[in-house]
């Protein structure tokens, strides 16, 4: 009995050293997924324009764009004797529009010319005397969706103007902020992942019962992708919830769904692998105690052969 007292604070030490880790791992899982879905999905210009494409159907975005059109129009001129009709009109003409080639064309450079000069603003190296805001011009936008209404023969497109438009993308403030956030999350993007894999392998090889904590990795692996998944879910309440009164509600919630469409799917991905690693593993451990065991040659219990008779 002495030698198994004396294992005993040695198989405890253990067990909360796995416990400790584990936890960890599972917490760095999902804080993992979301600084590398912010990092190569969310900063990547070619994959934004790719999630942003679709939207430019979305019936929810082509009626923001037709308001937006039309009371850009009414700012400048006059409406005359019958305004109602005459803003019907032009809604009416904005929102057809939005249905043409045109505007996928110029929906697609508009999202890759701002979201290209707000990433090139981010990665530039912050210094003391930068503190400029993040403009772009839309004169390369306004020339391509001309071209494409040329090339659709519409009237007069040859003679809509294309002049320099600077655009304010975000402020001065916002862009030394965001800045210093994209360099600490391009860090956390390389490094959480890989301090989770190696805290989860590391709880599982100090374990006592390493079935167990394969179990619990698991299981923790899936409780971190449903907390991600949840996050995302409230994420989009809130963030829809402080819009001011202008921005059109339905298309932001359409812009916050593209936008976070591969973080959802990663989240659920976590959730399937950790419940999967958790289930074989227990029918791992079920199979194995209903395996009975062979015993050894010369164990006790097993019948050695019969001495010889001289």
């Amino acid at each position: 009995m002495a030698p198994r007292l004396r294992l005993r604070p040695r198989s405890r030490l253990r067990h909360a050293l796995s416990a400790v880790l584990i936890a960890l791992a599972c917490l760095l899982t999902p804080c993992g997924t979301l600084a590398a879905w912010a990092a190569y999905a969310l900063y990547d210009t070619g994959r934004y324009v790719d999630a942003m494409a679709p939207l430019a159907a979305d019936p929810r975005v082509r009626d923001a764009v037709a308001d937006t059109v039309r009371d850009g129009v009414f700012s400048h001129i006059d409406p005359g004797p019958a305004p109602g009709a005459t803003r019907l009109f032009v809604h009416d003409a904005a929102r057809s529009f939005t249905r043409t080639e045109a505007f996928r064309a110029g929906w697609d450079a508009a999202n890759r010319t701002v979201h290209d000069a707000v990433i090139r603003a981010l990665r530039r190296p912050p210094r003391a005397d930068d503190h400029r805001p993040v403009t772009v011009d839309l004169a390369p936008v306004t020339a391509r969706v001309r071209h494409q209404l040329a090339r659709d023969h519409v009237p007069f497109a040859h003679r809509i103007p294309v002049q320099p438009t600077p655009v304010t993308v975000l402020g001065a403030a916002e862009a030394d902020r965001l800045r210093r956030g994209y360099h600490a999350l391009d860090v956390a993007a390389v490094w959480l992942p890989l301090a989770a894999v190696a805290c989860a392998v590391t709880g599982i090889a100090v374990a006592a019962r390493r079935r167990r904590a394969v179990a619990a990795a698991g299981l923790g692996t899936a409780l971190g992708g449903a907390l991600l998944a949840l996050a995302v879910a409230v994420g989009r309440r809130l963030t829809l919830a402080e819009l001011p009164g202008t921005v059109h509600g339905p298309a932001a919630g359409a812009v916050y769904d593209a936008l976070t469409a591969t973080l959802r799917t990663a989240a659920w991905l976590l959730v399937a692998l950790g419940l999967a690693v958790a289930l074989v593993s227990w029918l791992t451990g079920r199979v194995r105690r209903r395996t009975p065991a062979v015993p050894a040659p010369g164990t006790p219990g097993e019948l050695s052969d019969p001495p010889s008779r001289l």
